[in-house]
Formats: structure tokens, sequence, C-alpha cells
């Protein structure tokens, strides 16, 4: 395998991908499962605690305007390793493990035209039924990278699919605890939630009763990385944490206890997991220190949506208004943290708003390939952002065409160009406009004041709702 990576370095050296002499970087993504925009140290708070992942910003790019390509996870984790909207690829809500489908999904709510029909009195809308999977379609990050050398690995939450649809039906070589579930059954070891999930998670090997899930994730990840420290590789740490069950360590628990304020960010269990994963960012970061592949390696740090932030909630996203799976920033924007050394700067802070779907053709850039070319890619290569310029002005896109929280909040649809975003709700229809420079909190709706520029930006959505032929939601007297 050296010598195919050999070779395929040589080869994008020939074609002019890459450098003379420049070997491709090694790549990190660390992904976690519901981080609020403001649940870092660098991101502001004053209540988590997060010294190894602040040193990561520190010693590259915080984008203060990053965000997920979902409100919930599993679309954006579809975006990450496609490079594709999730409209695009029909994964537009979070996708159903085997054990949930009869009762929740499949067959009893869906008709042969592909819509739910709930019957229920306060829903007016038939809405697309989502993807069960990632299609063998697709190609993924690591389909990308296997041709120019790469070793590669995925750990923790996968959530794109089950049985004949994980990591390593996606093109990892690896998997350790990728499978079909959107949270682990429990965080300690064995894994196990009785009588539920008696299985644990069938593809992370208990191997020490008690031990933490997070601490097992990063045990994997610093063994793969020296397993593979000759060659270039591609490691998806993508962490459970901090997603539900609440569950972390007792002496960490104990450390928070001693600190809460009150002030919102005050859930000691939810700030002991975060702990968790910043002692995780922490051991990649001595690992490739030690192995003196630090200058080598492209690491991405970012979430799949919002905090948790409402009724009984373990964090506080303000100033960004709501969390998890609503329409505004409190559900879609994400920290977003890029380390390249000798691109990026340390310590730049970059206002240009980014998102999952650009994670693909940056790290294609990045590594001397392309992404393919026979399929819309919807994102873009951040490079002239990593070295502190901007990027070509363009719309982001959100779709979600399901019910969750009820009429009024969902199904939603969202644009974002510059610094206005506007919000289409379907049930009941009604728009909102919103100034994201002058009115963070998203408090002030311009929708009436602003009703050319509303106009705009509508025909934009419907202008990208379009191209990536998104499927929406339709009243029941439409149904085919």
């Amino acid at each position: 395998m050296q010598l195919i990576a050999r070779c395929a370095i040589l080869a994008g050296v020939l074609t002019g991908l890459l450098p003379a002499a420049t070997p491709p970087p090694n790549v990190i993504v660390v992904l976690v499962d519901d981080l609020g925009w403001m649940d870092l140290g660098c991101q502001g708070s004053d209540f988590y605690r997060t010294p190894n992942i602040d040193r990561l910003a520190a010693t590259g790019m915080r984008f203060t305007d990053g965000y997920a390509s979902c409100a919930v996870c599993s679309p954006t984790r579809a975006a990450l390793m496609t490079g594709r909207s999730p409209a695009r690829l029909g994964i537009t809500d979070w996708i159903r493990a085997e054990f949930q489908l009869t009762a929740r999904q499949w067959p009893n709510v869906r008709d042969r035209f592909g819509y739910h029909r709930t019957g229920s009195a306060d829903r007016e809308l038939l809405t697309p039924v989502n993807e069960l999977q990632l299609p063998h379609s697709e190609i993924t990050l690591a389909e990308l990278l296997k041709p120019i050398g790469y070793a590669s690995a995925f750990i923790g939450k996968w959530h794109l699919g089950g049985r004949g649809h994980l990591p390593v039906d996606q093109g990892f070589d690896e998997n350790y605890g990728g499978w079909d579930y959107g949270q682990p059954p429990s965080y300690f070891d064995p894994f196990v939630e009785l009588p539920r999930l008696p299985m644990g998670i069938p593809t992370l090997a208990p191997r020490q009763p008690g031990e933490y899930l997070t601490d097992r994730e990063a045990d994997e990840a610093v063994a793969f990385i020296e397993r593979n420290k000759e060659r270039p590789f591609l490691l998806y740490l993508s962490h459970y944490a901090v997603h539900t069950p609440i569950q972390a360590k007792e002496d960490l628990i104990e450390q928070h206890e001693r600190r809460r304020d009150g002030q919102g960010q005050d859930d000691a269990v939810y700030a002991a997991m975060v702990h968790s994963v910043d002692d995780a960012m922490g051991r990649l970061l001595e690992t490739l220190d030690r192995t003196g592949l630090a200058d080598r390696t492209l690491i991405v740090f970012t979430g799949d949506n919002g905090g948790l932030d409402r009724q009984g909630r373990p964090t506080e996203n303000a100033p960004l208004r709501s969390g998890k799976g609503y329409a505004y920033e409190g559900g879609l924007r994400t920290p977003w943290i890029v380390r390249w050394p000798g691109v990026t700067e340390a310590g730049a802070v970059s206002p240009e708003p980014v998102a999952s779907i650009d994670l693909l053709p940056t790290i294609a850039a990045a590594v001397g390939t392309r992404p393919p070319a026979d399929r819309e890619i919807d994102g873009i290569d951040l490079g002239p952002a990593l070295r502190g310029g901007k990027l070509p002005e363009r719309a982001l896109l959100w779709h979600f065409p399901h019910y969750r929280h009820g009429p009024g909040h969902d199904p939603y649809s969202v644009v974002r160009k510059g610094d206005w975003k506007l919000i289409r709700f379907y049930d009941p229809a009604k728009t909102e406009l919103y100034n994201l420079a002058d009115d963070l909190g998203e408090a002030n709706d311009l929708a009436a004041s602003e009703q050319d520029r509303a106009g705009q930006l509508s025909a934009l959505l419907d202008e990208g709702l379009e191209a990536v032929r998104a499927r929406m939601p339709i009243a029941t007297q439409q149904a085919p």
C-alpha cells in the first residue's frame, strides 16, 4: 500500500495537482454530536473548560459563521461525506435505526408515493419520507481518498444506515463504533441498555467494564494514527458525545458541580461530557506532536447541528435563538475550527459563512485531487478563506420538510445570503426575515418592512430548492 501511495503522489505531481516534493496532508475530521455554538471556551463560554480545543483554535482558524447543513444529525453527516445538499440526497431528517423502523417510519406511515400520512388533526401537510441510508451510488470522502493511497478509519457515531451501509461499506478501511444508532445505548462499557438494546454497540466490542465511550474513541483514534504514521491517512472521529443520554464520569461531574453559575450553561454532567471531548482532542494533538505529524495534518473540528436548547435543556445557545432542530441560528450554527499548518494563520478568525457541504471539496483540494465530476457538488473549496481571503458570494440553503415541533415551527426552508436570512415556514405559511449583522439573536422580523428584500430572497430560495430537486411538503388535496 505504501507503493500505491507513492505512485498516487507522483501522479498528482505529473498532472499538476500537487507541487513537487509536497506530501499530501493527513486529514482528521472531528465531529461532535449536538455541540452548541457557545459550548467552547474559544467560542465565549465561561462555564465549559476546553483548553485543548481552544489550543486548536489558537493555532488554526476559527469561523464565526460556521454552519451544519441541517439542524438535525443525519443530513449534516451525509452532506459532510459527499459535499452534496441533504435535499439533493433525500436525507433531510435523522435516519431511524433498524429497531425503530416499524413504529416510527416504515412501512406504516408512508404511502406508495413516498409521503407521510399521519392523520394528525393539527398537521395540514403531507411530508416527504426520509431515505433510510446513504446510497451506495454516492461517493464518500473515504472513497474519494482511497485511490490516492489514503488509509482511513471511522470512529464513533455513523447514523447513515445500518447493515450493508456502514462505514466499511462506504469506503472506510476500519470502523470502531459506527452503527445505525442516533445515540449510544450507554456511555459506559459494555454500552448496553437493557432490555431494549442488549447487544450494546455491535461494531465496538466491550473491553473494560465502565470505560467511558469518549475515552475509548480517543484510544482507537490514537492507535490508528500510530499504525499509519508512515502513510497518508483519513481519520474521521465522530463522537457520540455530547448527545443524550447525558452521562459522564463521576470525577469530572464533581469538578463541574463546584463551578455551577446558574446562568444557563450550568449542567455539570453535560459540562463533564464536553470536558471528555476536549480530553480526546488533547490526546490527538499530543499524538500528532509526538509522532512528528502535526505540521503535516489538516484538522477540521465542527458539530452536526446546534446545541440541545429547550425545556430540560443541557446547554444554552444564547446569544443565538433556539436550538437543535429549529430554523434559527441556535439550531444551525456550530463551532468550526480548521488547522492546516502552512496555510491557516495561527489564531485567525474568519467571518466567511461556511457549511458541512464544503468539507469534501476543501479536503479534495488540500490532498491534490478533485471532487467527483459526474455529479453536482454543492459545497465549495474553502481554500481562499483558509488563506485569509474571501469566498465567492453565494447563498446557503437549508431544507427541513418534516414535522418535529408542531405547526408554526416546521416544516421549513431557509436561505442565507450575505447578512440576510429568510425562513419560510409551511404550516401555517409565513416568512421571517432577519439581518444577522444587526440581530444575531433573530429578535426582529423584518419581513414586513423589507418586502422587496424578502421577495428577492424568497425567489432565491425557490431557485435553490429547484436546483437541488428538493422534495416539498404538500397539501392533502394535492397528493398523487
